[in-house]
């Protein structure tokens, strides 16, 4: 049987693989103890400068896995095994100190809306379209989705969105600031490739400490933010990243940063 999450190295990037192709790799227990297990991983590990995620198959996620919900004896114990895995996994992701990039290749929904939102830079396919989902089965968001679409999208889309559960086309996203940009299917692929590795050669550091930072504005105030800001960027003034970013700049070069 193969696994639900693969996990592969390629060259400085560490690529989760959502791998239930079968059942729109639809999150169950199993697939969330292994995004939970993945990301704690990869908090300590420096090798890994940059970290994908995609979905094998057809869909990017469908989501929670309905028919398990349903086939338990306790639905509200079949979902919490699978938040109880999965949210630490998406606490654990948005605390790297690296950048995140989403391919989303297909239907991001319910649940998979949140995986796919979570990236730092998020590239989608043309065919693909995002969907709420929870209330149109009588549920509420969960895996960051209720966090992350007002601040992508605002509060008043955000409400549309989950109320309705309408369907929003990849270009449509994009133009919501939901993700980053959209191209042509069979451009997914090289395309974050060659993202990925123009992230992974760059100042990881600097991006880590500033995905924090963005992350974080929104619930601090001006002053403790400036303060937030002042720190970061005297320490990393002080690495070796930002002693190199310095120099090649005074010397008139590229900075070599791996």
């Amino acid at each position: 049987m193969s696994q639900p999450l693969s996990v592969e190295r390629r060259s400085a990037a560490a690529w989760l693989i959502l791998n239930r192709p079968e059942a729109g790799n639809a999150i169950d227990v199993a697939l969330a103890e292994a995004l939970r297990a993945a990301a704690a991983e990869l908090s300590g590990d420096a090798s890994a400068r940059v970290v994908v995620i995609t979905g094998a198959g057809a869909r990017f996620c469908a989501g929670g896995d309905i028919r398990a919900f349903g086939a338990s004896a306790s639905a509200p114990e079949a979902i919490d095994a699978i938040t109880s895995r999965l949210h630490p996994a998406i606490e654990a992701l948005l605390a790297l100190p690296k950048p995140i990039v989403t391919l989303v290749n297909g239907a991001a929904a319910g649940a998979g809306l949140g995986l796919a939102l979570l990236g730092d830079i998020v590239l989608a396919g043309r065919s693909a379209h995002f969907t709420s989902a929870y209330t149109a089965i009588g549920l509420t968001p969960d895996g960051a989705t209720s966090w992350l679409l007002p601040r992508l999208a605002g509060l008043r889309r955000a409400q549309e969105l989950v109320f309705t559960n309408r369907r929003v086309s990849a270009d449509e996203a994009a133009d919501m600031g939901m993700i980053t940009r959209v191209v042509d299917d069979d451009q997914l692929a090289p395309e974050g490739q060659k993202l990925v590795e123009e992230l992974a050669s760059s100042a990881v550091g600097a991006c880590g400490a500033a995905r924090g930072l963005l992350l974080g504005s929104f619930g601090a105030s001006l002053h403790d933010h400036l303060a937030l800001e002042a720190s970061s960027i005297a320490s990393l003034a002080a690495s070796p990243e930002g002693q190199e970013g310095i120099v090649s700049f005074l010397e008139k070069r590229k900075p070599r940063y791996l």
